[in-house]
């Protein structure tokens, strides 16, 4: 198979705000983009509807239009879409999320509009970093989810992680155990933890697991506090960075995905038949 006859996968960088008509005005410069490329596969950022706990909730209790939304563009440009995270005000078997919190819920829609899955995030981000905001405590507007979730697409089995979730290994061991082939990281990286840890963080899930590794993130400043790292990118199975976005702001960031020299690897370097767990 020739490079250009291979499926392209991509990331689209925001730096969302809490204006939901805002982002949507983004949303669609990145579905035009990657249907103009012929992507196959497109990956939005964590917290791509909107950015900021107060504009969550209010978007949540409007869940279905905002859902209704993502699908009809996922059929209309005919992409697998990964919708980076959304705010959802109930669990995945319809319970409502109780304490006025919402679920965190990276939704996937095939190419015609259907749902292929969702997950929610599991690890919270509750922790002290040197920046102007300091401290950060997601607990306090998510509930976690409890699952692991690997779907069948177009492209291969997908498997998600969610921004820190990226720092548990045991789970991308999990999503590699049920055959994850692409791996996708919808984030919001602080500045100050995406120039230390993001690229090798990503690189390293990419080598130790053999999958292609799509990163997406926020890339810019948030208000006067919050400043997100960016820098979305491609990193095949061999953690070779094959497309990354240098500059703050929004942007398309797209590679080819070479099923079939993933599985080669995996064939000639059978890591997955050596571990001892």
């Amino acid at each position: 198979m020739t490079e250009s006859s291979l499926p392209l996968v991509a990331a689209w960088q925001m730096v969302s705000t809490s204006d939901w008509p805002e982002n949507q005005a983004s949303l669609r410069r990145g579905f035009a983009q990657a249907s103009a490329a012929g992507v196959k596969l497109l990956v939005l950022p964590e917290n791509a509807a909107v950015f900021g706990a107060g504009a969550q909730l209010t978007l949540a209790a409007n869940g279905a239009d905002m859902l209704a939304w993502f699908a009809a563009q996922a059929a209309e440009h005919r992409l697998t879409l990964v919708a980076g995270t959304l705010p959802l005000a109930y669990r995945p078997d319809g319970q409502a999320v109780p304490d006025g919190r919402v679920r965190s819920a990276a939704m996937v829609w095939g190419p015609s509009g259907e749902l292929l899955g969702r997950y929610d995030k599991r690890h919270l981000f509750d922790v002290d970093v040197a920046d102007a905001q300091g401290r950060y405590q997601e607990s306090a507007t998510y509930e976690p989810g409890n699952q692991v979730l690997v779907m069948d697409t177009e492209l291969g089995k997908l498997g998600i992680l969610t921004c820190y979730d990226l720092r548990f290994p045991e789970q991308v061991r999990e999503l590699r155990r049920q055959g994850a082939e692409l791996l996708v990281v919808p984030a919001a990286f602080t500045a100050v933890t995406g120039a230390a840890h993001w690229q090798v963080l990503l690189r390293a899930r990419a080598i130790e697991n053999q999958c292609l590794v799509i990163g997406a993130g926020q890339g810019g400043q948030h208000g006067p506090q919050r400043q997100t790292w960016g820098h979305s990118q491609v990193i095949d199975a061999w953690g070779v960075v094959l497309a990354e976005q240098q500059e703050n702001g929004e942007g398309l960031v797209m590679a080819a995905f070479d099923r079939a020299e993933q599985n080669r690897l995996r064939q000639r370097m059978p890591v997955e038949q050596h571990r001892l767990d």
